[in-house]
């Protein structure tokens, strides 16, 4: 009995920086975090947006750049997968754009064995502004066009994850378009201004109205930039239940996906067999 229930739960963990801008040093406190939880049982790590460099300029990420599949951020994550047998789902790295001037915000996910399974460019762009704050981050990034989900098989039993990063959160026609998933993974850097006001009602309504767990990464706290993230990477149930929270600060959260509470949920209140558009 044991055994079946484990193999219909999936330990994951949410791991929160507050990345400054030195590559080798963010890298450094991801691969420790990262261990970290893996030690403690995690079997699926998520890193926050622009986890390996929060520039003191915007076009510091493009300096970064690396083309897709080869490059050092991209060979050190493929070890730390591998290092500590764990699926890795990479926050956001800058990858080569059409344009020379711009980048990709993409989030990559890498097996245990180091391969890289799924790739997400970042579609929807962040801009705010206001007389003290302003962030537009079309003027060097590339929006991507496609969707992005990836599916693993742990125990015989099927898991499906749809990616999402950051502003992504604010256009539920995005979720809607993935279809059913049992968790969305949301990496972002999300501005205090904005959290504190929005962050947790749209985490929450993301993933109550597609019945599905949702995890969240975050940057969390005053950068070198001088920029000031929200944190409060978070667990969400099926129900909107938050399991488990970091306010700020580097550190990761863990807690537990379960097959048993999707069917729970989606049996008692079918909403999404509810669908009329």
């Amino acid at each position: 009995m044991n055994s079946l229930r484990n193999a219909s739960e999936l330990n994951m963990a949410s791991i929160q920086m507050v990345s400054t801008p030195s590559l080798s040093e963010n890298l450094e406190v991801a691969e420790g975090l990262i261990k970290a939880a893996a030690d403690c049982g995690a079997q699926i790590a998520v890193l926050p947006e622009y986890f390996c460099l929060m520039g003191l300029k915007d076009t510091d990420k493009v300096n970064a750049r690396e083309a897709a599949g080869s490059g050092p951020i991209q060979e050190r994550l493929a070890t730390i997968a591998q290092e500590n047998n764990i699926y890795l789902v990479a926050g956001t790295i800058p990858l080569e754009a059409k344009e020379s001037n711009k980048v990709l915000n993409t989030s990559l996910v890498f097996d245990p064995t180091g391969k890289q399974i799924a790739r997400y460019d970042k579609i929807h762009l962040f801009g705010f502004q206001t007389e003290t704050e302003r962030y537009e981050e079309s003027e060097t990034i590339t929006a991507g066009s496609q969707p992005g989900q990836f599916a693993i098989r742990i125990n015989e039993v099927d898991w499906h994850f749809g990616l999402s990063i950051c502003y992504d959160l604010r256009f539920p026609e995005l979720y809607r378009a993935l279809g059913q998933v049992d968790c969305h993974i949301i990496p972002a850097a999300f501005t205090y201004t904005t959290g504190k006001d929005h962050w947790e009602i749209l985490l929450r309504a993301r993933a109550i109205e597609n019945q599905c767990y949702v995890l969240s990464s975050a940057q969390g706290g005053v950068h070198l930039n001088q920029r000031r993230t929200w944190g409060e990477s978070m667990l969400i149930d099926p129900w909107g239940e938050i399991l488990s929270n970091l306010p700020e600060g580097e550190g990761f959260i863990q807690g537990k996906l379960s097959k048993d509470k999707l069917k729970e949920v989606r049996s008692k209140l079918p909403a999404l067999k509810h669908r009329k558009l």
